[in-house]
């Protein structure tokens, strides 16, 4: 099997052309994120201008859809990237057949493009075996404790950024091994660093404003129940000249993973043990408690679901006749309704 690690993509695609298949999984999103990107980047520099996505999800999966996609031939392009966001990891019993049928036999015209959020010895299977065979498998492992200094360090100095290491630890500190939150705070420290070394003072004056209301505190919030702070902070946001489509990554990635901690709990799991498998701190984890039982695993699964809804509102191709035009209205009614349930009424 091609399995390659994520620090190693960026070189594969560009010293080889694009293969049939790419398997990208794993609980840290935005590796995920960023390794699915950097496809779909090689793809437009190859000339694949075509994109078709579908979104496995739910007790229903499309994957009929799926194969006649397969079969079809691109409407504007010779060739097409197929992307399928599955999101638990698992194709089941028609999905492993189709994608298997797929490896045995790779449409010419067809880059397929797997992504989930969810992966283990058990997700796997023949059917990614027989894509692995064909084209690369990518698993975002999450990045341990002891690891994230050094992928804090890394990344900075990827950005042009110097930092000593108490400053380097402040930042881990603050992000409490959210990554999504690390690379944003390094993004932002990017334009205000001005080239310096950052010691640790500088570190906190430039990643600690009480006073900006971020995507981290926006989560916070929806998850303790705090309706009024949620809509507030989307105010302040948008106020603040933000897009809705940077807040999505973070909030989507919340989302799945309280879907994933309500169908261990549902199913009679450890939620300690899930806790600290998901890297959820301590801090955090009694916000996730009171979140869980305000919501059964469907209503979760279906707010993971509606943040594809507000994306697909943000890129402009609203579902019509459901989905509302302001894509800050669409994340609004969602954030709400994990606050409240009585909100749940604003979603249809």
């Amino acid at each position: 099997m091609a399995e390659l690690r994520p620090d190693r993509l960026a070189a594969q695609l560009a010293s080889e052309p694009l293969r049939p298949a790419y398997l990208i999984a794993g609980p840290e999103a935005l590796v995920v994120l960023e390794a699915a990107d950097a496809v779909r980047a090689a793809a437009r520099e190859q000339g694949i201008g075509d994109r078709e996505v579908y979104d496995i999800e739910g007790r229903d999966p499309d994957w009929d859809s799926v194969a006649a996609a397969f079969q079809a031939p691109g409407l504007f392009a010779a060739r097409r990237v197929v992307e399928i966001r599955m999101p638990g990891g698992k194709p089941g019993k028609d999905g492993a057949e189709i994608l298997a049928q797929f490896a045995a036999d790779p449409p010419p015209d067809v880059v397929l493009l797997i992504t989930a959020g969810e992966w283990s010895k058990q997700h796997g299977g023949k059917w990614s075996e027989a894509l692995g065979r064909i084209g690369h498998q990518l698993i975002a492992w999450q990045v341990k404790p002891h690891e994230l200094n050094g992928w804090i360090d890394a990344r900075m100095r990827a950005r042009g950024l110097r930092a000593d290491r108490d400053a380097v630890q402040a930042l881990a500190d603050r992000v409490e091994g959210n990554l999504l939150a690390a690379a944003q705070e390094i993004d932002k420290l990017s334009l205000l660093a001005e080239g310096r070394t950052l010691d640790v003072a500088a570190m906190e004056s430039l990643v600690s404003d009480s006073a900006r209301y971020d995507v981290f505190r926006l989560v916070d919030a929806a998850m303790n129940g705090q309706a009024t702070q949620v809509a507030r902070m989307l105010h302040g946001l948008k106020g603040e000249g933000e897009a809705v489509p940077a807040l999505l990554g973070m909030v989507a990635m919340e989302l799945n993973r309280a879907a994933l901690l309500a169908r261990v709990a549902a199913r009679g799991g450890n939620l300690q043990a899930e806790f600290k498998a998901q890297r959820i701190w301590d801090s955090k984890q009694a916000a996730y408690t009171r979140a869980l039982k305000r919501h059964d695993v469907a209503r979760w699964e279906r707010f993971a679901a509606e943040i594809g809804h507000v994306d697909r509102i943000a890129k402009g191709r609203p579902q019509w006749g459901r989905d509302p035009h302001d894509a800050w209205l669409a994340l609004e009614r969602v954030l709400l309704a994990v606050a409240d349930p009585r909100a749940m009424q604003l979603l249809g």
